[in-house]
């Protein structure tokens, strides 16, 4: 997957396309040990929006990438270009993993990849999707579907929240919230898949819980209750929620929860250390507690998330040259 290939062609939004450009063109983030070879690929000289591209290589470059990203499609009155749809097809035929961002999601239905399956697209644009393609179980209330090689978004900032999630499971959730970081995008949104979005914490100085929360990080194996995060930030309980909501979106306890299953699932990804460990280091306190917990947020087991990344990540580490 390391490579990713944007298809740009006449008639592309070029808000989404300017995000996977920033996401896989731009230079690695703190903690990746390789990044992405990146290229624009479409049938010449294109405009999109109010800009002019010279594409890197051709359309028929898609079925070389590991990764397809076809940004959102303007005016889905219209049929997208039969070459473009072809090259997607092809591309996807040869192996690579094709994600759509926001009205994207139309290409990919025409070149028959959602058939089946289940995908999204701004929420503008469900019904005419579903009623143009009867066989997409189309979902309007979610921010991106992942069925594994096809992939869809949401409308417009939901492509960032695909974009961090294809690097997640690429990278890892360190490289993606480093990245997230970076970029300076929203804190956690809720819907859908959202879960696999790492939550960044704000630069230090930057709000009124600017030192809390670096504080609640390193003790996140310690009980904590929203009275000692109100004693730490020396205000009451009531204006601490208040903060804590302009914040990060949410409550207290809500977001300590999140933290702790953000902790386990890098603790899995990066560790052997067994599920009670990780509940002790969490503060989840037991295996049982964690495991419940987890299941309840991210959708599996500890056990088998452990075994899905752990297995990507080993997949994509340098391998020793053969002995002799």
């Amino acid at each position: 997957m390391r490579t990713v290939a944007l298809a740009v062609t006449d008639g592309m939004l070029h808000f989404e396309l300017s995000l996977a450009c920033e996401v896989f063109g731009s230079h690695a983030p703190a903690g990746a040990e390789s990044w992405y070879d990146f290229q624009l690929c479409g049938p010449g000289p294109v405009r999109v929006g109010r800009f002019r591209m010279t594409p890197d290589d051709g359309l028929d470059a898609l079925a070389r990438a590991g990764t397809v990203i076809v940004p959102g499609w303007a005016d889905i009155d219209r049929d997208p270009p039969a070459a473009l749809v072809d090259a997607v097809r092809a591309a996807h035929d040869a192996g690579a993993r094709v994600a759509s961002l926001c009205t994207g999601a139309f290409v990919l239905a025409a070149a028959g990849l959602l058939d089946g399956g289940r995908a999204t697209t701004h929420w503008a644009h469900t019904r005419e999707l579903a009623a143009r393609h009867p066989g997409v179980t189309v979902d309007p209330d979610v921010l991106y579907v992942d069925g594994g090689r096809v992939l869809t978004s949401a409308g417009k900032a939901a492509a960032m929240d695909l974009c961090l999630h294809l690097v997640r499971l690429d990278h890892g959730s360190s490289v993606a919230n480093a990245l997230a970081r970076r970029l300076v995008v929203p804190p956690h949104r809720d819907g859908g898949q959202a879960q696999f979005v790492t939550t960044p914490v704000p630069e230090p100085g930057s709000h009124p819980l600017a030192d809390l929360l670096p504080w609640a990080l390193q003790r996140l194996d310690r009980p904590l209750t929203v009275e000692d995060l109100a004693r730490r930030a020396r205000m009451s309980s009531r204006h601490l929620a208040r903060h804590f909501r302009a914040v990060t979106g949410t409550t207290p306890l809500h977001w300590l929860h999140t933290q702790r299953i953000r902790r386990a699932q890098e603790l899995l990804e990066t560790t052997d250390d067994t599920v009670d460990a990780v509940a002790t280091a969490t503060g989840m306190g037991t295996a049982t507690t964690l495991r419940r917990h987890f299941h309840r947020t991210v959708g599996v087991p500890p056990d088998t998330y452990r075994r899905t990344f752990r297995a990507r990540s080993r997949a994509d580490a340098p391998q020793p040259p053969p002995t002799r």
